[in-house]
């Protein structure tokens, strides 16, 4: 699991200046098992900094997304970008009801990741296995079970 100050460290490598802003958006993004939105963060880093700009918040996203040590997911049938800074291989399961994203290890994807570097020679930085589903809570509540349209999922 990634620490607040590796994607902290990550930023100043980056040259951007480490505010207690981007601290805060840091320490959110490594301790959060919500996979939050920008909007989300926003949220949670604008009640300990009133003056903070959703600029902020998104440059600060697409900075430690562009240096692979967090994730981009996408939407959870919610029609919003969630962030993951687990980027240790895994499989996200999204519930389509509710929208909550979970982390689920599997050392299938381990191995996977270790077969696509063996092959190609590339250095991943990053995967994304998403599934879409429900959750067993929504199916406890009897959420409908309908077929997964393109436009919920962006998948074919």
């Amino acid at each position: 699991m990634i620490t607040p100050q590796v994607l902290t460290m990550t930023l100043q490598q980056a040259g951007m200046r480490i505010t207690p802003q981007r601290v805060a958006i840091c320490k959110l993004l490594a301790e959060s098992e919500e996979h939050p939105t920008a909007a989300r963060i926003f949220e949670q880093v604008k009640v300990l900094f009133p003056s903070i700009s959703l600029a902020t918040i998104y440059n600060t996203l697409e900075t430690l997304v562009n240096l692979g040590v967090v994730n981009v997911l996408g939407h959870a049938g919610d029609d919003q970008v969630h962030y993951d800074a687990e980027v240790d291989p895994h499989v996200n399961l999204a519930c389509i009801a509710c929208h909550r994203i979970v982390d689920l290890p599997s050392e299938h994807v381990t191995h996977l990741d270790h077969e696509i570097t063996a092959a190609s020679g590339y250095k991943l930085l990053g995967a994304r296995v998403l599934y879409y589903g429900l959750c067993p809570a929504c199916q406890a509540a009897g959420s409908p079970s309908h077929p997964l349209r393109k436009s919920q999922t962006g998948i074919q």
